[in-house]
């Protein structure tokens, strides 16, 4: 077992945990048998160390009790996994049984030279009983991970059979009954995507899957319209194009996603990833700085030859034609410097050797010190030059100028005016990806590298369709179906500018050691978004009356948004599911203020009343994360978080229901912005105070749990709760928790697949 709570690998060599709920699972399991094995072994045992050993043992065997007899349900279910299932659950069973026989220690009135082998006479056996029982148990974990993994193997190929179908399709009849079955595919296998993502440990897979998703959300409603034109012309090789791009990048995604789940790698995964420069800096200074543990840590050439190839790569910012000449002096300037401690540093570290010293001198400290400051000066000039243009750029493009002219020439025919600003927008998309590039330089995590990668490649992709969509509509100046997918095809591009945006904050954040290396990525794609809409509403922007009336609410917002970041801060756990849920809720709010005031990147009513839905999804999940975390807590605590998660639940389904409520005319939408502003506001209000209240009960339950009531919770989880057999595997709002009611559930989703 390549990963497990207990340091031990021992177990099964050929096990290896890569989901947090198989991981988060085992570790009550493992706190608890710890419990029995360093018991304190006193001469005399008191009534109540004996009753509570006897509890733990039989709690332990009732729970895998359970926990066996749901494995040995999904085993007969899937008769591949029948074999190895079945060995497991037994030795799980064996186990339990021999635990529970084990801490049989009668009470403290009874002989305990009566014979009987217990936990304090056979402590090697309670040792081996411990090892088969979390060995097997994490082999009936993992295989039932298998199914999981089956499920979305299932579900990829039917969305690709009806993709096929799609695509071969010749009438409107016949392509919208088609694209319907394909709608609740997609629905489907977006929610078992979006947990399997949830669930992954490793962060660079789960950008991948992140990023692979947002491909499928955004080319759903692209396939849409560009199938319905090439429907309506199928003559015009535009549209053909358009068309034939938005399957081909389906399809990749779609790979992308089990290449992931399952570990495959295509042709495109074994060409290895330039190096960052960030992780260049990290490489070299971890060299420095080992040189005051080890003189023989590296020599000299390697640390040389280290720099030359880091200041190599920043050649991509001083050789770009966007770098100004101050910055790239600046950068050159730097990299010199760096150059001079480093040749410092050597010859002072030479000096050393010569003399045969053990440990470092202060003159190479000194050194030390200088060369790690010159690198990290480096990385804070790349820094600047990467975020600068970025913001720039962003700025520039705001108002999106390029997409209009394209709009207005497509809608007038005129294919030279087309030509004209389809060179402008193949300008501005270089200007966007050669930035991405640069930003993966200094995205400073590695998820946010992947992140970047994914914002070039799909600039890269979705330019030149945006200039075969506007042909298209040269070409037939009249027709409301090519128009419409020059609008989706923009409306991409500006979601994809947004995307941006939040990803330079979150290197800012990182940058500058705050938590934004933690939090999720806030528009990446939410289950069944956008699957089967067949019109898009109508984005309007309000005015400077509408801008003023709506002042105090959005100033109100903002501090809202303020005060819970400076909440969430005063967590240990950054990492905690309500930190970063908090957080993500923070910044939403933080970009509906904006749009208040006429700034930021929600430039339309549109834009706003999509992220008020998926502030309202980010809600919801907060609300599973603390009913999850209220499970823990005593009958007082427990009543007032359940109370105002109930608030918090009433208004995040009141904002996602008033934001899909279409409206018309100016006034019906003015209201419908207040609305959601204000829905806003209340949820941001009970996200405040509970925040503190969670903070000083998480750390209330911290210092107080003890291995004992670690396990007592295991032994009960079984019964906390009922699978629901509607939703299974397949829904939305499971938590990260797997245990035995996620197992349950796995059974309800192959029952519910099979049924359909």
């Amino acid at each position: 077992m390549a990963s497990s709570p207990c340091g031990n690998s021992n177990f099964d060599s050929g096990l290896e945990i890569k989901t947090r709920s198989v991981e988060q699972t085992l570790v009550p399991l493992v706190s608890q048998i710890t419990t029995l094995i360093n018991h304190k072994d006193r001469p005399k045992k008191s009534e109540r160390t004996l009753a509570a050993i006897h509890r733990v043992g039989q709690a332990v065997s009732v729970a895998v009790g359970r926990f066996v007899a749901v494995g040995e349900a999904i085993a007969s279910e899937n008769q591949e996994l029948k074999d190895e299932m079945g060995q497991a659950c037994f030795e799980a069973r064996r186990a339990g049984d021999a635990i529970a026989q084990l801490t049989d220690v009668g009470s403290a009135m009874q002989p305990q030279t009566d014979g009987r082998v217990t936990v304090f006479s056979d402590r090697t056996g309670m040792v081996k009983a411990a090892r088969l029982l979390l060995s097997s148990v994490t082999k009936v974990l993992v295989l039932a991970d298998r199914i999981v993994i089956k499920q979305i193997i299932t579900s990829r190929n039917k969305v690709l059979v009806t993709l096929d179908k799609l695509e071969r399709v010749s009438t409107f009849q016949e392509f919208v009954q088609i694209f319907s079955q394909f709608g609740n595919e997609m629905v489907e296998f977006a929610h078992l995507t979006g947990d399997r993502q949830n669930d992954l440990k490793d962060d660079k897979k789960k950008a991948r899957m992140a990023a692979a998703r947002a491909v499928l959300e955004k080319c759903t409603m692209m396939l849409l319209t560009a199938s319905k034109t090439c429907l309506r012309h199928p003559d015009c090789e535009s549209a053909r194009i358009n068309k034939d791009a938005v399957f081909h990048r389906m399809r990749c995604a779609l790979e992308q996603v089990i290449e992931i789940v399952t570990e495959a790698r295509s042709c495109g995964e074994n060409k290895v990833l330039p190096t960052s420069i960030y992780n260049s800096i990290k490489d070299f200074k971890g060299s420095v700085e080992c040189l005051r543990e080890n003189l023989h840590s590296s020599t000299p050439q390697i640390m040389a030859s280290q720099l030359e190839t880091l200041v190599e790569r920043t050649e991509d910012f001083t050789d770009s034609p966007y770098t100004s000449h101050e910055q790239r002096q600046a950068i050159l300037s730097v990299c010199q410097l760096a150059r001079q401690d480093t040749q410092q540093l050597v010859h002072a570290w030479i000096e050393v050797q010569s003399v045969h010293a053990k440990e470092a001198t202060e003159e190479l400290e000194v050194a030390i010190l200088k060369t790690c400051q010159s690198i990290s000066d480096l990385r804070r000039e790349l820094h600047k030059v990467a975020v600068g243009r970025a913001s720039d750029l962003l700025k520039a493009h705001g108002e999106h100028l390029p997409l209009r002219a394209l709009k207005a020439a497509g809608a007038e025919g005129n294919l030279e005016a087309v030509a004209e600003y389809s060179r402008t927008l193949t300008e501005q998309k270089e200007q966007l990806v050669e930035t991405c590039r640069l930003l993966c330089h200094v995205s400073g995590t590695e998820p946010l590298e992947i992140t970047c990668i994914h914002a070039e490649e799909t600039f890269h992709v979705i330019g030149p369709q945006i200039i075969s969509a506007a042909q298209t509509l040269a070409l037939h100046p009249s027709s409301k179906i090519a128009k419409e997918n020059l609008e989706v095809f923009c409306e991409a591009w500006d979601s994809q500018l947004c995307d941006m945006a939040l990803l330079l904050k979150e290197i800012n954040d990182v940058f500058e050691g705050r938590r934004g290396d933690k939090r999720p990525y806030l528009s990446l794609p939410r289950p069944g978004k956008h699957s089967t809409n067949l019109k898009t509403a109508k984005a309007v922007k309000l005015d400077a009356e509408e801008q003023t009336s709506m002042a105090k609410l959005g100033l109100e917002l903002r501090l809202l948004s303020s005060d819970v970041d400076s909440e969430v801060e005063k967590w240990e756990e950054q990492e905690h599911d309500i930190v970063r849920q908090s957080q993500s809720l923070a910044s939403m709010a933080y970009n509906m203020y904006l749009f208040t005031r006429g700034e930021g990147l929600l430039k339309t009513t549109l834009d706003l009343f999509h992220q008020a839905e998926v502030l309202s999804e980010e809600g919801l999940q907060l609300c599973s994360s603390l009913r999850t975390f209220s499970s823990q807590l005593v009958d007082e605590e427990k009543s007032v978080v359940i109370t105002e998660t109930e608030k918090l639940v009433v208004l995040c389904q009141q904002l996602q229901m008033g934001a899909k409520t279409p409206v018309q005319g100016k006034t019906a939408t003015f209201q419908k912005v207040d609305s959601s502003i204000q829905t806003t506001r209340n949820i941001m209000t009970v996200v405040l105070s509970l925040l503190p209240i969670m903070n000083k009960l998480n750390k209330k339950y911290k210092s107080e749990r003890t291995s004992l009531s670690s396990l007592q919770d295991w032994g009960e989880r079984p019964d906390a709760s009922t699978p629901v057999k509607e939703e299974g595997a397949l829904s939305s709002k499971n938590t990260n928790g797997f245990g035995v009611k996620s197992l349950e559930q796995h059974m309800a989703g192959l029952n519910l697949l099979e049924s359909k």
